[in-house]
C-alpha cells in the first residue's frame, strides 16, 4: 500500500509538473502579442498626446499636478518617481514630452521594439505618477500591458523591425518567425493580471448594496456626468435594469474562472467586448473600453490571429487588383 501510495503521489506530481510546464514554457507564436503591441502603443500615444493641448497647465513646472501635489496623492512613496521632477527648464520639459510621444509611436510601429517598449513603460509610469490626481483604470491597464509586452518579442511580427530584417536578408527569403517561450510567459502574465483585475473589481462591487438589489446600472445610466446617450427611458423597465445589473456582476465575478475552459471562453470574451464597448459608447469612456478589449485579446490563440491577419491581407490585395 505504501509503495502504491508513493507511486500515486509521484505520478500526480509528474502530471502537475507537466501541466505547469505546458502552461508557462511551451513556445508560441508572437502573432497575438504583435497585434496587442500595435493597439497598446497607439493607445499610449493617444492618451499621452492629449496632454499636449494643456501640458503646461496640468503637468508643467507650476501646473495643477506639480510635484508637491503629486507627492501628496502618491503618499510620498520612495518608489513613486517621475521624470518631471528632474526637469526645471521649459525646453527640456517640452522636448522630453515630444520624445516620449515619438518613443510610444515607435513602439506601436515596432521600431527598435526592445528599446522603445521599455522606454514606453517608463514614460507611461512617469506620467501616471505626475498626474496622480487624474489617474484611473485606463492608465493602469496601459502600464501593465506595456510592461508585459516589453518583455516579449512582440516586435517579431507586423513591425518595422521584422520588415527591415526581412529586407536585409533579401526579398526572396521566406523569413520564418520562431516560436518563443517569452511569448508564452508574457501572455500568461497578461491573462493572470487581467483575471485579478476582474476578480477584485467584482468583489468590490459585491460590497455595495446597489449591485445586490440590481439598481447599480441605473445609477450609471441616470448620471449626467458620464451620460453620452440618453438611456433614461429604461426607467419604464426596472426588471430589465435588474437583469442587466446582475448579469454584468455575475460575468465579472466569474470571468477569472470561466475564461480558461475552451468551451466557455468565447462566450465570456464576447461578453467582455459587449460590456466594455457598451461602457465606452454609453458612458463616454471609449478609451478605457477599447484598452480592455485589447487586454482580452491575450486569450486569443496566435493561430487564430495569424489566420485573421492573412485573410484581411488577402482580401485587401484582391480589392487592389
Amino acid at each position: 500500500m505504501r509503495e502504491g501510495q508513493g507511486s500515486g503521489v509521484r505520478n500526480w506530481l509528474c502530471l502537475w509538473q507537466e501541466g505547469w510546464n505546458r502552461f508557462w514554457f511551451v513556445p508560441r507564436s508572437p502573432a497575438t502579442l504583435a497585434v496587442m503591441r500595435i493597439c497598446t502603443g497607439m493607445m499610449l500615444f493617444y492618451t499621452h498626446g492629449v496632454w499636449t493641448l494643456e501640458l503646461d497647465s496640468f503637468l508643467g513646472l507650476h501646473g495643477i499636478f506639480e510635484s508637491q501635489f503629486a507627492n501628496e496623492v502618491n503618499g510620498h512613496s520612495p518608489f513613486v518617481w517621475t521624470h518631471f521632477a528632474w526637469i526645471d527648464h521649459p525646453a527640456w520639459f517640452w522636448g522630453t514630452h515630444y520624445f516620449a510621444l515619438a518613443v510610444m509611436l515607435a513602439f506601436a510601429f515596432g521600431f527598435k521594439t526592445r528599446v522603445s517598449g521599455v522606454l514606453s513603460v517608463l514614460f507611461a509610469i512617469s506620467y501616471a505618477h505626475r498626474a496622480g490626481g487624474a489617474m484611473f483604470g485606463l492608465d493602469q491597464i496601459n502600464c501593465f500591458l506595456a510592461l508585459y509586452l516589453a518583455i516579449s518579442p512582440c516586435g517579431a511580427l507586423y513591425s518595422l523591425d521584422s520588415f527591415l530584417a526581412q529586407k536585409g536578408e533579401g526579398a526572396n527569403t521566406n523569413r520564418e518567425i520562431p516560436n518563443s517561450v517569452m511569448v508564452t510567459l508574457a501572455t500568461r502574465l497578461i491573462q493572470l493580471h487581467l483575471c485579478v483585475v476582474y476578480l477584485f473589481a467584482g468583489m468590490g462591487k459585491l460590497q455595495g448594496p446597489a449591485w445586490w438589489d440590481g439598481t447599480a446600472i441605473w445609477g450609471a445610466i441616470a448620471s449626467h456626468e458620464y451620460q453620452t446617450i440618453d438611456l433614461t427611458f429604461l426607467s419604464h423597465w426596472p426588471l430589465l435594469i435588474n437583469v442587466i445589473t446582475l448579469a454584468a456582476l455575475a460575468w465579472e465575478c466569474s470571468y477569472p474562472f470561466m475564461v480558461w475552459p475552451r468551451l466557455t471562453r468565447p462566450i465570456w470574451l464576447l461578453m467582455a467586448v459587449a460590456v466594455h464597448l457598451g461602457i465606452g459608447l454609453f458612458m463616454g469612456m471609449m478609451t478605457f473600453g477599447i484598452i480592455m478589449v485589447v487586454a482580452n485579446l491575450a486569450f486569443i490563440e496566435p493561430a487564430h490571429t495569424s489566420r485573421f491577419i492573412e485573410h484581411c491581407v488577402s482580401r485587401a490585395q484582391t480589392r487592389v487588383e
